[in-house]
């Protein structure tokens, strides 16, 4: 079974064809999803697709792309409202200095906030870093300082130094289809580099379609071909792959019930 650790479900892209998305990822053995919550505001039809489908889970937080425009999320709504059983993670928090789209100093302090309410819930924090290796690096060691967290460096395509302190730290990496993109020889070492305990594969759907659908809209079963450039990378095969990020999946999304594990609930 494979497990598509980041996905967007409530996205418009997949409103008129949701059903026949889910069983076209079944077909593809991808068992388990996580709907990736980018704005705390809209968390309701979040929720809603992760309580119609059993193997649908979902987290809850602010995209730092909307960071000004829920500067005031606090970590103690975040922590209720991840009090849903259907919540497994925080996030996507974290910081985008590509686009910018917010404040830096408001996108680190909704990166603070969210890994406070991480460090109170015990449950992931989901990364979202573009273009701002350094910083985000800090702000990692800064706060676990603080008192450790769980977290994942999620569709990672930086550098080996955040990726090093990533997992010095706990942390895991996620993997997305640009790994299979043909001038990803860099970010491929980078995943070579990762210990095999803290791998773990996504689409980040609709984005990022993964070879042989670059260029087209994504969707949970194109992880498939993440994970088989994941396997030629670290030297195993597809299968022994597969068993090893969801492995790790449940390792570190602690929420999600143990039947799940072998595809049911």
């Amino acid at each position: 079974m494979l497990v598509d650790s980041h996905c967007h479900l409530d996205f418009p892209d997949f409103e008129e064809e949701r059903d026949d998305i889910l069983a076209r990822a079944g077909a593809a053995g991808v068992g388990l999803m996580v709907t990736i919550s980018t704005r705390v505001a809209r968390f309701d039809s979040i929720r809603a697709i992760a309580e119609r489908y059993a193997n649908v889970f979902c987290t809850v937080g602010t995209h730092p792309h909307n960071a000004a425009e829920e500067h005031g999320v606090t970590a103690d709504e975040l922590i209720s409202i991840a009090g849903h059983p259907k919540v497994v993670g925080i996030g996507e928090a974290g910081l985008d200095y590509f686009y910018d789209n917010s404040p830096r100093e408001m996108q680190a302090q909704g990166f603070r906030t969210h890994i406070d309410a991480a460090r109170r819930t015990g449950l992931p924090l989901v990364i979202h870093a573009r273009d701002a290796d350094d910083d985000v690096a800090a702000i990692l060691r800064e706060e676990t300082e603080k008192g450790s967290f769980p977290f994942i460096l999620h569709c990672f395509s930086s550098g080996l130094a955040l990726a090093r302190a990533g997992v010095e730290l706990g942390g895991y990496i996620s993997f997305s289809g640009i790994l299979t993109f043909k001038r990803s020889d860099a970010l491929r070492d980078v995943a070579a580099f990762v210990p095999r305990d803290r791998l773990l594969v996504e689409t980040d759907a609709p984005y990022l379609a993964p070879m042989p659908h670059r260029g087209k809209r994504n969707e949970p079963a194109f992880v498939m071909h993440t994970a088989a450039v994941l396997a030629e990378t670290i030297g195993l095969s597809p299968e022994e792959t597969a068993e090893l990020t969801t492995d790790n999946f449940f390792r570190l999304f602690t929420r999600v019930p143990p039947e799940f594990r072998h595809g049911g609930a």
